[in-house]
């Protein structure tokens, strides 16, 4: 019985998106490097250039992590880490540390940690990369340039519109945000739309596992004659700010700050700004709406409609099922997360929380047979420092807002077009429960125009599918049903066109 101790996170079960954590801002990229001798970090020559290696993720899948190295200021090292498969790139190495051979990365804002030794030969560094509890083995090669993902429906350029890369200001947070504008090449004004995306610290392409649904949405709507705007998450890319430390609600002034700066544009209809929301994109779309008059219409793809503990609970025991688990098993380790959830709900401090989750999280280890502990995720080598970042993760801000907001009462305070869409085998956000409760929300609220649509055979991003389960994903080739695609589209452009 292969019994892991774990949570599962909510757009994704992947090694390098962890849900609560992102990237931290410009102020805070400082590597330990900088407070190291010469002596103490080496000869940084012997490791500059581009490593990459595979790590061996969910369902039998490979996730490639590339780590950028280079000599900084003061002939510090400095390096960065990008995670091709999932479209993230630019990711800050915090620390850098490289001394008689040995390697080690840390990426505080994923909580990751490499740990390797160089090979004689110079090409390759064999290793372990230790996230949240796990601890995967990583052999990283030299190469001389990144490699290139392109899926069948990534658009080619040049494209029969206009790109162009904007930065604005959330002055609120102090936060610059960097993204892509694109223009219908017809006469204006257009109406617009921002994309928002899901849980993680995401790209403006909200890229995963090779595919880049944001790019793919983008490029559709702008040729139907809609004006789209994706960011970089905060933290991310170009944009500044401390994911790690932001909430649901931080997001959705992100948002509030796209609004502005679209209305700023002579381009824009100002009548007409929309907000898709993608996932945990879906919870902060509502939240804008209600906040901004200025939104005129929101999609909700995968939006949540029940609270983020009933949602984690349902998709874990539904991804455990599609691999295969064993009822006993699935059993357990809803009981260990309902506890430790139930420590974070009623337990303000962090410190207090931390405790009371490490002694909940090592009972259950000590509760395992020797078999169950080797198949869990953690190695008895790293043990103490697995289960630590696993907690902390537990009781960053995000996770605690998230557990307990329940989207229902500010769906029934949006007044303007909802259109809500799941995939029938999204077992991330179920579609059963989750469009159920939005559409009895927004009828409570009195909305007289929304449109709630379950669309057949697709998964949690609007692929179709055969299971459903996050392990398809890559395997798939398709990055979003055409039929969701003309779904969304033909809805917005009901919404938008002259009456």
């Amino acid at each position: 019985m292969n019994r892991k101790i774990g949570i599962c996170f909510f757009l994704l079960i992947v090694i390098v998106t962890v849900t609560g954590s992102g990237c931290i801002s410009e102020s805070d990229n400082m590597s330990e490097g900088d407070n190291m001798s010469e002596e103490e970090i080496g000869n940084i020559e012997d490791i500059e250039g581009l490593w990459m290696g595979r790590l061996e993720v969910q369902g039998g899948n490979e996730l490639r992590i590339l780590f950028n190295i280079s000599t900084g200021p003061g002939d510090l090292p400095t390096a960065t880490m990008d995670s091709p498969d999932q479209g993230v790139n630019g990711i800050p190495v915090e620390t850098v540390t490289y001394k008689d051979g040995d390697l080690r990365l840390e990426v505080k804002s994923v909580r990751g940690v490499f740990e390797g030794t160089l090979k004689e030969d110079g090409k390759t560094i064999e290793g372990e990369w230790k996230q949240v509890g796990s601890a995967l083995p990583l052999v990283l090669s030299r190469i001389d340039e990144k490699p290139e993902i392109r899926r069948e429906q990534d658009p080619v350029k040049p494209y029969p519109y206009d790109e162009e890369e904007v930065v604005y200001e959330n002055t609120a947070a102090g936060v610059k945000l960097a993204g892509t504008l694109t223009l219908p090449r017809s006469e204006g004004p257009f109406p617009a739309v921002i994309l928002i995306t899901g849980s993680g610290p995401q790209n403006r392409d909200e890229g995963v596992f090779g595919h880049r649904p944001f790019l793919v949405l983008s490029d559709y709507l702008t040729r139907q004659g809609i004006a789209v705007l994706r960011v970089d998450d905060r933290g991310i890319g170009g944009s500044t700010g401390n994911f790690s430390q932001a909430t649901t609600e931080d997001f959705a002034g992100d948002v509030l700050a796209g609004i502005e700066y679209l209305k700023s544009r002579e381009e824009i209809d100002s009548t007409k700004i929309g907000l898709i929301g993608h996932s945990e994109g879906g919870l902060i779309a509502p939240i804008v709406a209600v906040q901004s008059p200025d939104v005129a219409f929101i999609v909700l793809m995968a939006g949540p409609g029940i609270t983020g503990e009933e949602i984690i609970l349902l998709q874990s025991d539904l991804i455990s099922r599609a691999e295969g688990a064993d009822n006993e098993t699935i059993t357990r380790n809803n009981a260990l997360m309902t506890s430790m959830y139930s420590v974070i709900k009623e337990e303000q401090n962090n410190t207090i929380a931390a405790e009371k989750l490490r002694k909940l999280i090592m009972d259950e280890r000590a509760n395992m047979s020797e078999e169950d502990k080797q198949n869990s995720n953690y190695s008895e080598a790293d043990l103490d420092a697995q289960v630590n970042a696993q907690v902390q993760t537990l009781v960053s801000p995000w996770m605690r807002f998230f557990l307990t907001y329940d989207p229902r009462p500010t769906l029934m305070q949006v007044k303007c077009p909802v259109l809500a869409i799941n995939g029938e085998k999204d077992l991330q956000v179920p579609p059963e429960e989750n469009l159920r409760a939005i559409e009895e929300a927004l009828k409570a609220g009195g909305n007289k125009d929304y449109t709630v649509k379950e669309l057949p055979g697709l998964n949690h991003i609007f692929q179709t599918a055969q299971t459903g389960s996050p392990s398809e994903y890559s395997a798939i080739e398709e990055t979003i049903s055409p039929t969701a695609l003309e779904v969304i589209g033909d809805w917005i452009s009901e919404h938008t066109q002259e009456k």
